[in-house]
């Protein structure tokens, strides 16, 4: 999870408002000095957090909560909406053909975040194609290249070429034909006046729907500088920050370029291909806040699922066998690692408790649960039922898992298909059909 330092501390605070049994004054400073703390430590902008600080105090102080909310409910609600604020709005991307130039300082990580960036229109539908502009960076054509060889995306570049203008001139000619022609430009060192003046150069070839500022999130709040500067050379349509899985100082990039005329588009959150995550303010906070974020899982859900990975209709029928449950441990590995599943689920406060550790043994557990049930015949895997004491101990030889790993596997299945059958018949049951109406299964 991104910012796990910084979402835990902001979970503390909102614990202490939830177990007040009072909301008054004196509670609410006590949790905006909580909130400050947090936000300096992750490198937020001071002036931002104090107007944070004292929009939620003013509102949480004068605003009548609404029908049906209670003081509480009403304060958290404040807290969330002051929060979305400081990181400021998503850039709007649509999928249709477009023209993308990627630019950025070098170390930023701007050549890998193009081949994530053609990734991700890939698993939307869309033919993405790459032209390599960066011709001061040894190896910048070699890494550019090898990235999109490994994944199916169409490659143009000119090794021995040192105009950068020229290649990209030629590149979109050869390139014309595809959806989504992205342009990875030359990083430096610092905002040297040719880097900018090639960056203008290459910005008059051709009208580039998006201009998008690539920042490392260990950066902080220097990223208001690159931002305007950028932006004042080309006009910025949108900052990708990257690394923001791996710093405590991300706040400092995020609240940056909120204070700036851009705003963000993508979040890099980890280091594989699939780790580009489209920005959005109201699914980053909930998430950040423990809350989850169920629109980010159905839209990674609907990319990587189909109806034979998880067969929801037979779940909702109340029977949940060990194939159902082998279905389900395959699809959260398509998926992407645990850890990032579970960030986007509501767990009303849990995700905070489960560290590192925690998410590593949950991780080896299940695939040890299905090394288990490949020494299942079909018929057990169907019916668990039928698994007593001396088919316990055939699985466990054959597995080479003890028979108490077996064991626990079985209680660890009554425990899913209690769940499940909870889902049936209990009031969740029009949030599963909606949620299954959104995956469009």
């Amino acid at each position: 999870m991104v910012l796990d330092n910084l979402g835990s501390s902001l979970k503390d605070a909102l614990k202490k408002l939830a177990n007040s049994s009072k909301i008054d004054k004196e509670v609410i400073d006590d949790v905006v000095k909580d909130i400050q703390r947090a936000l300096i430590q992750a490198d937020v902008n001071v002036k931002l957090v104090m107007k944070l600080s004292n929009q939620i105090k003013n509102r949480a102080l004068t605003e009548a909560p609404p029908a049906g909310m209670n003081s509480k409910e009403h304060v958290l609600r404040i807290v969330y909406t002051e929060l979305v604020n400081i990181v400021g709005k998503a850039t709007p991307i649509k999928l249709e053909p477009q023209t993308i130039m990627m630019v950025g300082l070098q170390g930023s990580g701007k050549t890998t975040t193009t081949a994530k960036l053609a990734r991700y229109f890939a698993r939307k539908g869309l033919k993405p194609a790459v032209i390599c502009a960066d011709t001061y960076r040894p190896g910048a054509y070699d890494q550019l290249s090898q990235l999109c060889t490994k994944l199916g995306v169409t490659f143009y570049g000119e090794r021995d070429n040192k105009d950068a203008v020229s290649i990209v001139r030629n590149g979109l000619k050869e390139i014309a034909k595809y959806d989504i022609k992205i342009v990875d430009t030359a990083g430096r060192h610092a905002l040297e006046t040719d880097l900018i003046q090639e960056m203008k150069d290459i910005y008059g070839l051709t009208d580039f729907d998006h201009k998008f500022l690539v920042l490392d999130a260990a950066i902080g709040q220097q990223a208001s500088e690159q931002a305007k500067t950028f932006n004042e050379a080309i006009g910025i349509t949108g900052v990708v920050i990257t690394k923001l899985d791996g710093t405590a100082k991300g706040g400092g990039a995020l609240s940056a370029v909120s204070d700036t005329n851009t705003s963000i588009a993508f979040i890099g959150v980890g280091e594989t291909p699939e780790d580009l995550e489209r920005f959005d303010p109201d699914g980053f906070i909930s998430r950040l806040l423990g809350m989850g974020d169920l629109k980010a899982l159905v839209e990674k859900a609907n990319e990587v699922l189909t109806k034979d990975d998880v067969n929801l209709d037979r779940m909702m029928t109340g029977k949940f066998t060990l194939n159902d449950m082998y279905s389900q441990l395959e699809a959260i590995n398509k998926m992407g690692p645990l850890k990032q599943i579970m960030s986007m689920l509501p767990l009303g406060g849990l995700g905070g408790n489960i560290t590192d550790d925690m998410y590593k043994v949950t991780q080896d557990k299940l695939k040890g649960y299905k090394i288990i049930m490949d020494s299942m015949t079909g018929e057990e895997k169907e019916d668990p039922k039928l698994i007593g004491s001396s088919r316990i101990s055939r699985i466990s030889r054959g597995s080479g898992k003890t028979p108490d790993e077996v064991r626990e596997l079985l209680k660890y299945h009554k425990m899913m298909q209690k769940a499940v059958k909870g889902m049936k018949g209990g009031p969740g049951k029009m949030n599963m059909q909606k949620l299954m109406k959104q995956m469009k299964f």
